[in-house]
């Protein structure tokens, strides 16, 4: 029975009708995944009455979070089997249990930590985790599951599955709550500012920043195989070596090198040719530093963040020779004119982006201005090496964390304070999963938009990694709604 007569709902009508819900009917082929995820996600289950495949009783104390980053579709779940403890760990969903090992997880070593699969009929149960079947357990027909849920975004949250912390952040004004996630995010600046300096005192300022650069072009994928060869630097970099030579030194040093030729695109073929000519000479030389290609996860990757463009990018900085003098003159460049005039400030954080962009952006690249890899076809238009909203990623993770660590070492507290403002004011940057989710858990299902600079996007970040990564889904123990409230309660008498 629906909740109202859609008959009398045109919206109601023209949503059925155009589509926007694909139309399902009992008895049907299996409802496509994203229906299952959703049925799962929202809970629409008999939840008192649930048993696996081998007869053991299942109690969903936290279904856990989507994932969109590949392995595991729930991570994090809390549930308990008939008597045994709470266990937290991931959900898998299937169409058919078969799906286990046809889809190769049992192989995956991503899938390891997974203690339930969910897949919609009972079927022959191979070797893994246990499974529950959905469909002896739905709450309502299917055709209605369908119909409200294939709607639902497969990220949104319902309210009971919230943190405890999103009713105390819901009663903190706009204003109250950017002070708090840029206070936040003052402490993770401070954090990375720390592991800057810790490393400088090993091996100096410029490799310490050459390491950050690389790290952060890493992205989550690939930040530890590109430390690694930022540890090796003083190994492989010679001043005076041309950008391409740099590019076959560390496209040979990372593994990420093609063995052979396409043999379909004269353009590739061509640059890898060049590329060997440079690499087999002195392979041999670098063979003890040399990464094992295994080490790269590719999974997931635009094609702009392939580590192959990255590195092809890193190799005009190198080949240059001048990226360190470069951003200290646009740091001290930037306090001489707030010294001069201090109203010259005002609304510039998008003119300082523009700027740091000019000095991280290169010339074109005869190659990789028109290829996202060595293997891809050629692009109808040139991309640059770098856009903007990656510049925020190394400004906020890497530029503005290293300066200020070396006006903290050189006792400059005018500078200190100038890189703290920057921070504060940097344009937010993209969103990502971490973002995403902080945002459903922590402030009820809040837009993007509610983080209007990276620092705030920096201080949510820190708040997830201060508290919801020390606890479980349900917030077991969790102190930050007791700190949101002492930190009300701390601003409202002041």
């Amino acid at each position: 029975m629906q909740v109202f007569p859609a008959q009398d709902n045109f919206y109601a009508q023209w949503r059925a009708q155009s589509g926007v819900v694909a139309a399902l009917r009992e008895g049907d082929a299996p409802p496509p995944e994203h229906l299952l995820q959703a049925v799962w996600q929202h809970q629409r289950l008999r939840r008192d009455q649930l048993t696996t495949l081998d007869g053991r009783s299942v109690r969903v104390l936290h279904p856990g979070f989507i994932s969109r980053e590949g392995g595991p579709d729930f991570r994090g779940a809390v549930i308990q089997f008939a008597n045994d403890p709470p266990r937290t760990g991931d959900v898998e969903v299937d169409i058919h249990p078969a799906g286990w090992r046809a889809h190769g997880h049992d192989r995956n070593p991503n899938f390891q930590s997974v203690i339930l699969q969910v897949v919609w009929k009972a079927g022959s149960q191979t070797q893994g985790p246990p499974v529950l079947a959905l469909s002896e357990w739905l709450d309502a027909p299917l055709p209605e599951l369908n119909l409200w849920l294939g709607g639902e975004p497969g990220e949104s949250l319902p309210e009971y599955l919230r943190g405890q912390c999103c009713a105390p952040l819901r009663e903190l004004s706009s204003g109250q709550l950017s002070e708090l996630l840029r206070e936040a995010g003052q402490v993770r600046f401070g954090g990375k500012a720390a592991q800057f300096q810790s490393r400088a005192r090993q091996v100096g300022w410029e490799r310490a920043l050459w390491e950050g650069l690389f790290r952060a072009l890493g992205y989550k994928h690939n930040t530890w195989p590109m430390q690694c060869l930022a540890e090796t630097h003083p190994r492989w970099f010679a001043s005076g070596c041309s950008a391409q030579a740099l590019q076959a030194r560390l496209f040979g040093l990372s593994g990420l090198l093609p063995a052979e030729l396409t043999r379909t695109q004269a353009s590739a073929d061509d640059y890898l040719r060049r590329i060997w000519n440079q690499w087999w000479r002195e392979r041999d030389e670098f063979a003890d530093c040399v990464l094992p290609r295994s080490l790269w996860k590719f999974h997931g990757l635009r094609p702009a963040n392939h580590p192959q463009r990255r590195l092809a990018l890193v190799a005009h900085w190198l080949a240059a020779g001048d990226l360190t003098a470069k951003l200290e003159r646009w740091c001290v460049a930037d306090l001489s004119r707030r010294l001069v005039s201090p109203k010259s400030d005002e609304g510039g954080s998008e003119a300082k982006a523009d700027s740091l962009l000019e000095i991280l952006q290169v010339q074109r690249d005869e190659f990789w201005s028109w290829h996202w890899t060595i293997r891809s076809a050629r692009l109808k238009k040139p991309q640059p090496l770098l856009g903007a909203a990656r510049v925020t990623d190394l400004a906020v993770n890497v530029i503005l964390p290293w300066l200020w660590a070396r006006a903290v070492e050189g006792r400059n507290e005018k500078l200190q304070r100038s890189l703290q403002e920057r921070f504060c004011a940097w344009p937010a940057a993209e969103d990502n999963s971490i973002l995403k989710l902080a945002r459903q858990r922590l402030l009820g299902g809040a837009g993007r938009g509610v983080l209007k600079t990276a620092a705030a996007q920096q201080g949510l970040i820190q708040i997830v990694r201060d508290f919801c990564e020390r606890t479980d889904a349900l917030c077991e123990g969790c102190r930050f709604p007791d700190l949101v409230q002492q930190w009300k309660n701390k601003k409202g008498g002041e």
